[in-house]
This record gives structure tokens, C-alpha cells and sequence, in this order.
């Protein structure tokens, strides 16, 4: 049964609207009840530890206290930012800055350089090492902290990758071909 089609009622009686209505709105509840899953890739799940979705929740919520421990963005919540780390924090009604402390903007600002993101909180690997679990290598940071602690990481998969299609092409490759394209540049 598709998450489109109504329940059928015992019998040929007739459904009324509202009972059409209910049924729809049963059928979705397995989407309004899902889980968000965590984007570990599934070739690097085994790297971490049974009870990571735990770890994780302990660290975002209990220990952080769904804020995020770099910038102090909070979770699940649409905050205001220019784009240089600058946020504006409702809950206290202040700019901080992209360390989380509490700024003045005296020389004010743009009103065209103001964006608008949506934080979601995850757990980090100080030490890029997803075994190591201590509870001093791990902490709560929202996407642009991430990407911020993570860019040398980045920086050196993303040249992994090249360096591992070069290899691969060079060692398939017919000779003629790879002369003629080291020509061509």
C-alpha cells in the first residue's frame, strides 16, 4: 500500500470526508515519526563504536546543552549571520562573535551581506580518528565550525581522490593516449 492511497473501511458503506482526512493522515505517520539518520558514509561505519548515536546525543545535548561548543550557535534553530562568523543571538538579543562571544557593532553592517542559516549540531573528532571515542576528543559543533575544524581533512581527501584516479588511469591507460593528452595541455 502506497503512502498515497486511503485505508478501506470493512464493507461498502461510504466514507465521509473527515474519515478520508483521517486516513490520509495515518498513512503519514511513519514520515512524521522518522528518525534522522547520521551521514556516516556505510564504508566507515565499522570505524565507529556500537553505541556512537549515544556518544553523540550525550555530547550534543547533555554536555553542550544543544548549543554548539565553538560558536555557541543553537540547535535545530534559523540563526542570522553575515557570513564572516558574526551571528545575531536572539535568546539574549546581541551580535557574537564567530567564537561566541558577545560583540558591539558599531560600524554596523550591510543589510545585504545578512544570511540566514539553519544550525544542526554534531559530534566531532578533535583528532579525526572516529575510534577514538573519549569524551575529550569529541565535541558538539555546528556546520560551519565543522568545516572550519575539518578543512585540512578536506584539503587532503580531496587531493587523495585526484591522486588515486590519476594512479588508476595511468595504469590502465594505453601510452598513446596519456602522450597525446600530456601534449594536448
Amino acid at each position: 500500500m502506497t503512502g498515497l492511497s486511503p485505508r478501506r473501511t470493512e464493507g461498502n458503506e461510504k466514507n465521509t470526508k473527515r474519515q478520508q482526512t483521517a486516513n490520509y493522515s495515518l498513512s503519514f505517520a511513519r514520515w512524521v515519526t522518522h528518525r534522522i539518520v547520521m551521514p556516516i558514509r556505510p564504508e566507515n561505519r565499522w570505524l565507529y563504536p556500537i553505541d556512537w548515536r549515544q556518544l553523540s546525543q550525550t555530547v550534543r545535548f547533555d554536555r553542550a546543552g544543544a548549543r554548539c561548543e565553538g560558536c555557541s550557535r543553537p540547535h535545530l534553530r534559523r540563526v542570522v549571520h553575515l557570513g564572516d562568523g558574526r551571528w545575531w543571538d536572539a535568546d539574549i538579543r546581541c551580535w557574537r562573535s564567530d567564537r561566541g562571544k558577545r560583540i558591539s557593532m558599531k560600524a554596523g553592517f550591510a543589510l545585504a551581506s545578512v544570511r540566514v542559516t539553519y544550525v544542526v549540531l554534531a559530534c566531532a573528532h578533535l583528532d579525526h580518528d572516529p575510534g577514538n571515542s573519549a569524551s575529550a576528543n569529541l565535541k558538539a559543533l555546528c556546520q560551519r565550525c565543522h568545516m572550519i575544524h575539518d578543512a585540512a581533512e578536506h584539503r587532503w581527501q580531496r587531493w587523495w581522490n585526484v591522486f588515486r584516479l590519476r594512479a588508476i588511469r595511468d595504469l590502465y591507460e594505453d601510452p598513446r593516449v596519456t602522450r597525446e593528452r600530456i601534449a594536448g595541455r
